[in-house]
């Protein structure tokens, strides 16, 4: 069930006795732009660990373990044309300890967190700011002592290049925050609440009726309607971009980003779930046996697909030393699939990971979550479980072909050691 509370304010409940907690999930969605996400991310370090009401980190955990141990966090995600600002509460259900009015307050605890920050007058509290901006900042630096994260980045700058939106990571960049005052991010803050789409999911076992009415109770207001296209295309290019980065590591990374062409909203999706299964996304892909396995050219090879971007990515580890021989294989694997070089068993075997993929889904509370916002924002991408089986079944080997035969590299990344000067 879901219901507008207010314009641009929706509430879905998800009724279900699967589970004996309940999950309360807000998203706040707001068209991407790259001047607002490093303030948004920062933004969700000050709601998620203080309030008006509970203003040091202190009192804030003491109410969550007032609240029968209830956890509650706050992220930032990037998708397509969309960034999010995401709000998760879970609690066990009242049911099960004899509480009835535990709901309600986790809602009241929600209500503070929301409408109530710590702030005085336009902006927030000077203290916490400071020392949430600082570890922000600190966070954003570490990102790139992880090498694997690093390179992950560093490839989609490269892809999205011509796009500033697009090419930075959904937390922003440290560079950003520097200059950021506590009164510039409440209104921020103010703009997130009074003008972002805002998704609210309950799903658990509960009466639709009594959430509503909680919830029909909180100040929301009405907003303009956003028309934002969730689906960030881009022309495929003749040039594929290279970039090579040296510093004192012990393994090498080589990854690669194609262009697929193929969109969450398309029929085809399920089959590039198929090709990406057989191309880098299982232990028994080419990628993976081939690359990693009887070459032994990588510590680790897989591939990802992004249907909201078009986008499709490829991680290795290796040795630097192997980086040409490592390309050529990854895409001699490609060829393969170009090809329609695929058994039967090893497309059986990808259409039956698949579904165990989607059947662990469906007992995941966000997944079915994300599934029902995704269902609100890209109309017509509604699927039951019998279609989804049916369309995964109906994908053949020449499908797979065809997928692949519209794949295209646009960028490749190579993080290697610095060189050594005999």
């Amino acid at each position: 069930m879901t219901i507008e509370l207010k314009k641009g304010v929706r509430l879905t409940v998800l009724p279900t006795k699967k589970y004996k907690t309940i999950r309360i999930f807000v998203r706040f969605t707001a068209p991407l732009n790259v001047a607002q996400t490093a303030k948004r991310t920062l933004l969700t370090s000050m709601l998620e660990t203080t309030s008006l009401a509970y203003p040091t980190q202190t009192a804030f955990s003491s109410k969550l373990a007032e609240l029968y141990g209830a956890s509650f966090g706050m992220n930032v995600n990037k998708r397509g044309n969309l960034h999010q600002i995401n709000a998760a509460m879970s609690l066990v259900n009242g049911k099960y300890v004899a509480d009835p009015t535990l709901f309600s307050e986790a809602a009241a605890f929600l209500e503070q967190v929301l409408f109530h920050p710590n702030t005085q007058g336009d902006a927030f509290d000077e203290k916490n700011f400071t020392v949430e901006k600082n570890n922000l900042i600190s966070y954003m630096k570490s990102v790139a002592e992880d090498k694997q994260a690093l390179a992950s980045l560093a490839l989609q700058e490269l892809y999205f290049a011509n796009d500033a939106h697009q090419k930075y990571p959904s937390f922003g960049r440290p560079e950003d925050l520097i200059d950021v005052t506590a009164a510039e991010l409440y209104q921020t803050y103010q703009a997130m609440l009074t003008e972002d789409q805002i998704d609210i999911f309950v799903i658990g076992d509960v009466e639709e009726a009594v959430i509503q009415t909680i919830f029909a109770q909180l100040p929301f207001t009405d907003r303009a309607d956003k028309e934002t296209d969730v689906f960030y295309q881009q022309p495929v290019e003749n040039v594929i971009r290279e970039k090579i980065v040296r510093e004192p590591i012990t393994q090498a990374k080589l990854n690669l980003a194609y262009q697929t062409g193929v969109y969450y909203d398309q029929e085809d999706r399920i089959a590039l779930m198929v090709f990406n299964g057989l191309f880098g996304g299982f232990p028994h892909s080419k990628l993976f046996m081939n690359v990693r396995e009887k070459a032994s050219l990588a510590y680790y090879a897989s591939s990802a697909i992004d249907t909201f971007r078009g986008y499709l990515s490829v991680q290795t580890g290796i040795d630097g030393k192997n980086r040409d021989q490592a390309f050529q294989l990854i895409e001699a694997q490609l060829q393969s699939l170009q090809q329609g070089e695929v058994t039967a068993e090893e497309l059986a075997q990808t259409k039956a990971m698949l579904k165990n993929q989607y059947l662990l889904s469906l007992d995941n509370p966000q997944a079915l979550i994300e599934t029902a916002y995704l269902n609100q924002w890209v109309p017509g991408s509604e699927m039951t479980e019998d279609t989804f089986m049916q369309r995964l079944e109906h994908v053949s080997i020449a499908d797979v072909k065809r997928l692949a035969q519209q794949v295209h590299l646009q960028a490749m990344f190579f993080l290697d050691k610095e060189a050594t000067h005999e």
